[in-house]
């Protein structure tokens, strides 16, 4: 696989409340706190929603690539969290998707490798705002902005 990896699953699990087949980071390979967070995610044949998106010529949803984005861009806010020394935890802080402001360019396919880059822009009262892309080798996916909304507490 291309890029280092900087945090893997374990660390990923541990501030992400996703879990599969609905988790669409497998790691992270390059990092910033407060910056920027690239991740990168296989698109495994055998993936559930692949077996009716479109039977014959399976395409990954733009609407998964897109909750790739989020959660890729929730764990900058969690990565950089922690390394100023606090105890982020999906326990304790959850992140819902607010606005989406994403154009999907070009499909993402069985096999491909899907790299995701989320850069954080604003924050206010709560909201995150980030520039986000993704992209399969030299094609991209995807790109535009995403905003985070965090609530405190478990859900």
């Amino acid at each position: 696989m291309a890029g280092e990896t900087v945090f893997g699953l374990d660390e990923i699990l541990e501030l992400l409340p996703h879990r599969p087949p609905f988790l669409f980071v497998d790691r992270i390979t390059s990092f910033k706190p407060g910056v920027m967070i690239e991740s990168r995610r296989v698109i495994r044949p055998d993936e559930v929603f692949l077996a009716g998106h479109f039977p014959g010529n399976p395409v990954m949803p733009g609407v998964l690539v897109i909750d790739g984005l989020a959660q890729t861009s929730g764990l900058l806010w969690g990565f950089t969290k922690k390394a100023r020394g606090g105890e982020p935890s999906a326990a304790h802080e959850i992140f819902y998707l607010a606005a989406v402001n994403v154009k999907l360019l070009n499909p993402a396919f069985p096999g491909d490798t899907l790299v995701m880059t989320a850069r954080a822009e604003k924050e206010y009262n709560g909201l995150f705002s980030y520039a986000v892309e993704a992209s399969v080798g030299r094609t991209l996916i995807a790109r535009g902005t995403l905003t985070l909304a965090r609530v405190k507490g478990t859900p």
